[in-house]
């Protein structure tokens, strides 16, 4: 283990006691799917992330959380092969991603689900459309087979009645469920949410949460969730990693997470206004 000693201007932040892995030097180990190695990115002069490692546990629910700005969903575009590093390996099934050729990446892609903030949805198809998007575009089934998996997809989240509406005519909750049954019609082995719960009022963001229990306990899988939101974190992971500078400060259970001493960690999921984090 080694101390970070990066994270303020070169020095230890006198508010923070850290300690984060190593890079590892062994072989990917297979049991976790996404693993991220050491992975550093910068736009610019603007250093995201700096050396941040995590390795996401299979078949469980992981929130990833932190202040705005620190590079949370710059991550998730690196889990799914749509930035790359500067530094460092994301290795996803046992292969680092950009040590594989465009198509491999492609095929990789396919065993994964996104949903988006605002669902990210087309607006010139129907709820119906939307959801068999990826069946015609990555398949060869029939129609008959995309409309009986795209309809046990939109039952699960509760739109059968829906189909035919355009996303301009449903609610914003709507149209988070309906991007919930477009990430799973390929039966993904890893679902990711970049900040699910925006732009959601208290209650539909409960039950959304809801939904995501509900469909992880019936189809398993890597959910992998980027939020703000304290409660989404408290209600629905099996583990909460916070990333602040660009790196990660801690990784655990939730539990362990939110009775944790470290000062920042603390603060952050408290929303305590003393503490390292200010303003700026």
């Amino acid at each position: 283990m080694s101390t970070s000693d990066d994270l303020v201007g070169g020095n230890v932040d006198p508010w923070l006691s850290v300690s984060e892995p190593d890079p590892p030097g062994h072989e990917p180990d297979l049991t976790h799917s996404v693993q991220i190695r050491n992975v550093k990115k910068a736009f610019g002069s603007f250093h995201v992330l700096t050396g941040l490692n995590l390795d996401f546990a299979d078949n469980a629910i992981t929130t990833v959380l932190g202040p705005s700005g620190t590079g949370k969903s710059v991550l998730l575009k690196h889990i799914v092969g749509l930035l790359e590093p500067d530094h460092g390996e994301v290795v996803v099934f046992g292969q680092d991603i950009w040590s594989v050729s465009e198509r491999e990446r492609q095929e990789i892609r396919k065993r994964f689900g996104v949903l988006f903030q605002d669902g990210a949805l087309f607006g010139s198809m129907n709820i119906y459309d939307n959801v068999a998007f990826p069946l015609r575009k990555h398949t060869n089934k029939s129609e008959t087979e995309i409309r009986k998996i795209v309809m046990e997809r939109l039952e699960e989240v509760g739109l059968t009645r829906a189909v035919n509406k355009a996303p301009g005519e449903v609610s914003g909750g709507m149209k988070k469920r309906a991007g919930f049954a477009r990430a799973l019609v390929l039966n993904p082995s890893v679902v990711m949410f970049d900040e699910p719960d925006s732009g959601l009022d208290p209650v539909r963001t409960s039950l959304l949460n809801d939904l995501i229990l509900k469909l992880h306990a019936e189809h398993g899988g890597t959910y992998i969730l980027v939020t703000h939101d304290i409660r989404t974190a408290r209600k629905v992971s099996d583990y909460v990693g916070v990333v602040w500078k660009g790196k990660l400060v801690h990784y655990g259970e939730t539990e362990e997470a939110f009775n944790s001493e470290l000062p920042f960690v603390r603060q952050f999921l408290s929303g305590d206004s003393v503490g390292p984090l200010g303003m700026d």
